[in-house]
């Protein structure tokens, strides 16, 4: 896709150093640009970000986390990464510039692939994985719009760890996956978000799947319909819906398919591996598809004009023949004159001796530039033009060198090397000694994480009750955070238990202040509720809660039941009133009734009841009558 007018980053220059020249393709996560690197002159493809992504900072230090690195991963099968940054609001990722089609587009214009071309391109996805997978590195994304096919019938998988910088942001689905690559995700991304080397095996069996039979295994209305297909189904066999596919390709693919993850190749090592075994036995020596639009130049061809041109072709081993045009029918019977080519060919050798004695003493050799100070992506991209090769040695501690930057090389700058050498390059761990950073509150994995980052390490855990820290969670460190201690020490991380537990004396029967004092000594606190209570005094404990004798944690509430005595009720008046009718009475109050006729023959009417007023329930009442 060509350079919109309305586009705002063309003819700019970003971060003070890519030149954008034109936009290359938009797609739904990112725009790729043209641009030349003012700073070592060299075109290179720019990855600019959305801008609902570079909104979001957990995006943005992801991305530069997996950006730095799929920088450190050199493979000739992979695209490389240069730098990555940010200019006024777009984060960007600066990428080796490969002209040629994505690996899509070859499928879009020719449905599918022949077995051996399938095994041709698969040999350098595979590749590229398993140096990936050597290093650490998971890709996550496999997908033919990320395998890229130069003209001259390279391959270069594209875009290591974006899919992880993306995953979590408002561009994936519910279950933070990419919806884009829904035909392509492992079951263990569908079901729990986890991806691994044996994910990316599994995305690269659906790829070549697809390669031999111009389909996806799954199709459904929703990418999600489609990912959870890779839960329930097994990807069939690509034989069964493309005649022609050997059963040993066949087993490549169900193999590096299959549904349980243990069951797969280990890493794409092992695929390419088992891919190759499957080539030779089948003679599938195929050769890459060419990108749509490519014109192979066909040097043997005639003309009306004239004979044909001398044609260029492989013998096999790598040498050329030129077959030489045949003599033509005037020619025959004339004396051959054969000082021109003896002098052609005396010429030539002079030619070649002083060219191949020049290259034997100089020509094969150059200087290794100085490297020290630059990132790795820095340092590789400057030999790269120098036309050497960039390899990752051992890290180091470094006062004076920051770390991620190259502390040494071998060998040196200046070191008269051959064409084409590896220089290693050493990198700085940042300085020999550290501060303990302050991981108190966070969880051991996260703890774990932070001291690594600061060139620490966990020695051992130890556990403490503690009621003030959740449990699971560092209550503190030794030494102690902010104290400054030698890079790679052992650090000890004392873990929380949570609160200590202890048992609820009994308190019952006692004044509040006793109680109260008896719960502090074990660390419990205390809170007053007043109750009443028939059978304990007024200001005695009846109870607490939790119980007696229960476990509690240090720094727990009991409540602590005190008796306000017993609840007293009012005696209904019922002097005046016939016997039977006031015995009623104080019977329905709750209390019992004692009638006591004082003189014989009266009335039969109450005249006195005693207690009288609040009483407790189920006291008696005397009642006399007459």
């Amino acid at each position: 896709m060509g350079a919109t007018l309305s586009d705002p980053l063309v003819d700019r220059l970003l971060d003070g150093r890519y030149a954008i020249e034109a936009r290359l393709a938009r797609g739904g996560m990112a725009s790729v640009y043209l641009a030349t690197d003012v700073r070592l002159d060299r075109r290179v493809a720019v990855k600019v970000m959305h801008a609902a992504l570079a909104e979001d900072p957990d995006f943005v230090a992801r991305f530069n986390r997996e950006a730095r690195a799929a920088a450190r991963l050199s493979h000739p099968a992979v695209v490389s990464v240069y730098d990555q940054g940010s200019d006024a609001g777009h984060v960007f990722l600066v990428m080796e510039y490969v002209s040629g089609s994505t690996l899509r587009e070859v499928l879009r214009e020719r449905g599918k692939l022949t077995p051996a071309e399938t095994v041709a391109v698969m040999d350098y996805v595979l590749a590229a994985l398993g140096a990936a997978h050597a290093a650490g590195i998971v890709h996550r994304d496999v997908k033919p719009e990320n395998v890229l096919i130069t003209p001259d019938g390279r391959v270069k998988v594209a875009d290591f760890g974006l899919a992880r910088a993306v995953a979590g942001t408002t561009l994936t689905g519910d279950d933070g996956m990419l919806l884009g690559t829904a035909a392509y995700v492992s079951p263990e991304q569908v079901r729990d978000g986890a991806a691994n080397a044996r994910s990316d095996v599994y995305s690269a069996g659906v790829l070549m799947f697809e390669l031999l039979t111009g389909t996806v295994p799954f199709s459904a209305d929703t990418p999600l319909s489609v990912a959870y297909k890779h839960l329930s189904d097994d990807v069939p066999p690509p034989s069964s819906r493309s005649a022609g596919v050997p059963a040993e390709l066949d087993t490549v693919v169900t193999t590096a398919t299959a549904r349980e993850a243990t069951t797969r190749y280990a890493d794409g090592a092992a695929m390419h591996t088992a891919l190759s075994e499957a080539r030779d036995t089948l003679g599938l020596h195929g050769v890459v598809p060419a990108p749509p639009g490519d014109n192979t130049i066909n040097l043997a061809r005639t003309t009306a004009a004239g004979p044909a041109v001398p044609s260029v072709a492989s013998s096999g081993g790598g040498q050329q023949t030129i077959a030489l045009p045949a003599a033509t029918e005037g020619d025959e019977g004339r004396e051959p004159r054969r000082w021109p080519f003896v002098l052609a060919a005396v010429l030539v050798l002079s030619l070649v001796a002083g060219v191949g004695g020049w290259w034997l003493a100089v020509g094969r050799y150059t200087h290794a530039p100085s490297v020290l100070q630059l990132t790795y992506a820095q340092a590789a991209a400057k030999l790269d033009d120098a036309g050497l090769h960039a390899q990752r040695g051992s890290d180091t501690f470094s006062d004076s060198v920051s770390a991620g930057h190259v502390v040494s090389q071998d060998p040196s700058g200046g070191a008269r090397v051959h064409r084409g050498a590896t220089i290693t390059l050493h990198l700085s761990r940042g300085p020999a000694t550290v501060r303990v950073p302050d991981v108190s509150g966070k969880k051991v994995h996260a703890a774990t994480i932070a001291l690594r980052k600061a060139n620490l390490k966990v020695e051992r855990q130890d556990e403490a009750y503690s009621s003030l820290v959740q449990a699971g969670r560092v209550i503190r460190t030794n030494p102690k955070a902010g104290e400054t201690v030698s890079a790679e020490r052992g650090v000890i991380l004392v873990v929380s238990k949570g609160a200590q537990p202890v048992d609820v004396p009994d308190v019952s029967n006692k004044t509040y202040d006793d109680a109260v004092s008896l719960l502090r000594a074990v660390h419990l606190q205390a809170k007053r509720s007043d109750v009443y209570s028939d059978t304990v005094p007024a200001g005695r404990v009846v109870s607490t809660s939790p119980p007696a004798g229960s476990t509690a944690h240090v720094g727990d509430t009991v409540v602590v039941n005190v008796s306000k005595g017993p609840r007293l009720r009012p005696v209904p008046d019922v002097t005046g009133q016939p016997i039977q009718q006031a015995i009623r009475a104080i019977n329905q109050a709750g209390f019992k009734a004692d009638p006591h006729q004082i003189f014989p023959g009266g009335p039969g009417k109450v005249v006195r009841e005693t207690p009288s007023g609040m009483q407790r329930p189920g006291s008696t009442i005397r009642l006399d009558y007459f």
